[in-house]
């Protein structure tokens, strides 16, 4: 038996941390379509936090996320305004659990960085 007042972890997954640019699309609190720019804080395969949300947002309103050229559906969960700023952080639980879906192969699709190439220039 779980003694009264101690706070219990929710969450099943561990938190991946990762800043990446996103693209999100959907219905804000006032009814309007919208569409902008904004990143991920942390992500677990079943939802993920936002940064840069520019605009207040529904509980359990739907918004499709979009990395590269992969989307994935949304459910707002919570959202929060950040103190002495209009911005808020949003979080997210996935609609969809597809095993192919960007939240769970993120950092696998996520291509190695260029390496620098060393070219030889001959005397002339």
């Amino acid at each position: 038996m779980q003694a009264k007042g101690i706070k219990t972890e929710r969450r099943l997954q561990d938190r991946k941390q990762a800043v990446l640019p996103v693209r999100v699309r959907g219905v804000d609190a006032s009814g309007a379509s919208f569409e902008e720019l904004a990143h991920t804080l942390d992500f677990t395969s079943a939802g993920a936090r936002l940064g840069s949300i520019r605009r207040p947002l529904k509980q359990f309103d739907t918004l499709a996320v979009f990395y590269r050229q992969r989307r994935m559906e949304f459910k707002v969960i919570w959202t929060r305004l950040l103190d002495g700023k209009s911005e808020y952080q949003v979080g997210l639980q996935a609609l969809t659990q597809a095993k192919e879906g960007w939240v769970a192969n993120l950092f696998i699709s996520t291509p190695e960085p260029a390496k620098e190439s060393h070219v030889a220039l001959g005397a002339v």
